[in-house]
């Protein structure tokens, strides 16, 4: 009996063994199925993102040029006003009754100066008869040339009064939209003051937006080929402005606080859709380049920087280190770390590990 329980126990303990590797084999997870992506080169647009802020293109504050009383308001506020319409009224009175002096003391100039002409001409024809002396004549004339002299100096405060007169009608000097009236009928206004700010006209139509750019993307701005960058705005409820800008104004310097150079580009806002003020997306394109475009959930970051996932030897899962640009939509540019041909997971790439075995599968 001794002897055939001997001989059974290798063929039993052999027997064990099989069905424990069996277990195990039968346990080990099956391979994760992931999306892998082909990655190729293809054209991508040189962009650049920003955020920008709308400014008309014109922005004229009006003021009174004449001290006086505010008589009356001409124009209702927000309007859109043309160039010249009359916007407010100050006292007349004070400004003709200064110009009905200035054309009499005008006229009396007048009056001296025929008078001194006809003194010129009597006592040079005596000059000339030896009847009296020449000093006299010479007297005679720079009289008359002091009276040219105040004929002068009387016109001019005609034309001073006259001038200050018509300030007494304040009109738009440009067209735009108007803005709120800052005095009240009946305030005194004094030139040079704050009480002289009557309105604001701002030309909308076109509309600026001002942005910044880092040194970075002002140099790779300049050295596209792109003849004109072309400028396009993304609105607060994520619409795409109809219109396309262009650049008008670059900085020459760089701010040495925040390492950006001040941009400006022109839009057209014939509906004035885009309002002063208002704070935009700015995105410059400047030609296009060759480059890899990885989805940008593919895309993750440890504390070497950002990296993908990449199907490696034998299905296995790899992490691969990537410098990425800009996005392009849902994806991201990537300017080093892969090439064309190198297949990138896309999906369940939280439940990866390296080395994990995956079932790639194509993109759908």
């Amino acid at each position: 009996m001794t002897r055939l329980l001997l001989a059974l126990l290798p063929p039993l303990a052999l027997a064990a063994c099989n069905r424990g590797d069996a277990r195990q084999e039968s346990s080990a997870p099956p391979p994760l199925q992931v999306r892998v992506l082909q990655v190729a080169p293809r054209q991508v647009p040189v962009q650049f993102e920003a955020v920008g802020r709308a400014e008309g293109s014109r922005e004229i504050q009006v003021r009174a040029r004449v001290a006086g009383i505010l008589e009356k308001q001409l124009y209702t506020e927000g309007d859109n006003v043309k160039a010249g319409a009359p916007l407010f009224r100050i006292e007349r009175a004070p400004f003709e009754i200064e110009l009905a002096q200035a054309r009499a003391a005008l006229a009396q100039e007048r009056a001296k100066r025929e008078l001194a002409v006809q003194e010129v001409d009597r006592l040079k024809r005596l000059a000339d008869r030896r009847a009296i002396s020449q000093r006299e004549a010479d007297q005679a004339i720079s009289a008359g040339k002091q009276s040219d002299a105040a004929v002068d100096m009387a016109e001019a405060r005609v034309r001073q009064a006259e001038l200050n007169l018509s300030y007494t009608s304040v009109e738009a000097p440009i067209g735009g939209i108007s803005g709120r009236a800052q005095q009240s009928i009946g305030s005194l206004l004094a030139p040079g003051q704050d009480s002289s700010l009557l309105t604001t006209i701002t030309r909308a139509d076109p509309v600026w937006v001002r942005f910044a750019l880092s040194e970075q993307e002002f140099a790779a701005l300049r050295a596209s080929d792109s003849r004109g960058p072309e400028v396009r705005l993304e609105l607060a409820d994520g619409r795409t402005y109809a219109g396309r800008g262009k650049l008008n104004f670059s900085g020459s310097t760089v701010d040495p606080a925040l390492g950006t150079v001040q941009m400006r580009a022109e839009f057209a806002n014939p509906k004035l859709e885009l309002l002063p003020g208002q704070y935009l997306k700015v995105h410059v394109v400047a030609g296009s380049r060759e480059a890899i475009v990885v989805p940008q959930a593919a895309v993750l970051q440890n504390e070497a920087g950002r990296y993908v996932w990449v199907v490696g030897a034998e299905n296995k899962a790899a992490q691969r280190q990537i410098r990425v640009g800009p996005w392009l939509g849902s994806d991201w540019v990537v300017l080093e770390g892969l090439k064309a041909g190198d297949p990138v997971i896309v999906d369940n790439v939280i439940r990866l590990r390296p080395g994990a075995a995956v079932q790639p599968r194509p993109p759908g």
